[in-house]
């Protein structure tokens, strides 16, 4: 989305029907594991490669049910079952993001898990409708800096990355 501005989920939802609801979750939980057995890893944060070749936060387009209900349905074609054991409810929501000239209207939510339920999500990614297709793979956001200044998270935010994705995680973090 090239020209957005943030907007109240109230006037988001009052826009008229030409306009198209795209919803989009951060998956996150705690970690305790250790990279190297030397740097703590602290959380674990989902994004996952898409068709284009861009990260982004797995999500999509919604119809006339809840923005809740609707993510849920693009989670599963996005990521499989493992979806099951968690849902997105109205608390995780986070931002709106609206672009006029497209008629577009983004919904942002940061979803905490276990790390249990993260993992499962991991494992069963690879069986979703969509994978292969429009995801192609899931990826971990590197939360720590390495002792060059640049490895991890500084040479992560290098990346490709779809719409408002970049300062959305930036954001949530």
């Amino acid at each position: 989305m090239a020209t957005t501005y943030k907007v109240s989920l109230a006037k988001a939802l009052a826009l008229k029907s030409d306009w198209r609801h795209l919803c989009y979750v951060t998956l996150y939980s705690p970690d305790p594991g250790m990279l190297f057995d030397c740097i703590p890893l602290r959380h674990a944060v989902q994004m996952y490669m898409r068709f284009d070749g861009r990260l982004g936060f797995p999500g999509g387009c919604v119809d006339c049910q809840s923005l809740e209900e609707g993510l849920e349905e693009g989670l599963q074609n996005k990521l499989g079952e493992g979806v099951s054991t968690f849902c997105v409810e109205h608390t995780d929501y986070q931002n709106s993001l609206m672009d006029a000239k497209s008629h577009l209207v983004a919904h942002f939510y940061a979803k905490h898990l276990t790390l249990e339920q993260l993992q499962a999500v991991e494992a069963g990614a690879p069986r979703a409708r969509d994978h292969g297709l429009e995801v192609l793979g899931l990826v971990r956001v590197p939360l720590y800096i390495l002792r060059d200044g640049v490895g991890g998270l500084p040479a992560f935010l290098e990346n490709s990355f779809i719409g408002a994705a970049r300062e959305q995680l930036l954001e949530t973090l």
